[in-house]
């Protein structure tokens, strides 16, 4: 394990705020949120539009990403698969990944110091 962290996961848009919280709660001090689209498990929705028949194969995800030196980065693993889940498909996944270095820009700080 080193000493930096980056918690990766792909989530639905409506457990945000549920996951938020949950982070809050275990002390993630940072977090960088972005929509993304992407296909997983989840089953593809078909419809039609003015007679059309048409397949969405790419769902909407929130991408979060969260960098942690000072918490362990099972707790904020653990902590958004919690909060995200809801049984079905598509919930999403988590991903942690080591950060080889982290550097503050306006402080100079380089290291677990700078997260």
């Amino acid at each position: 394990m080193t000493d930096i962290e980056m918690v990766i996961a792909y989530l639905r848009p409506d457990k945000l705020s549920e996951v938020k919280q949950s982070l809050s709660e275990v002390g993630a001090p940072s977090l960088t949120v972005s929509n993304v689209s992407g296909r997983g498990s989840q089953p593809v929705k078909k419809g039609q539009w003015r007679g059309e028949e048409y397949s969405v194969d790419l769902h909407q995800k929130v991408k979060l990403e969260c960098v942690v030196a000072d918490i362990p980065s099972e707790d904020v693993a653990e902590a958004i698969a919690d909060a995200a889940h809801t049984g079905e498909s598509g919930d999403g996944k988590v991903f942690v990944l080591p950060v080889a270095e982290a550097y503050q820009i306006r402080t100079g700080e380089v290291g677990p110091d700078a997260v």
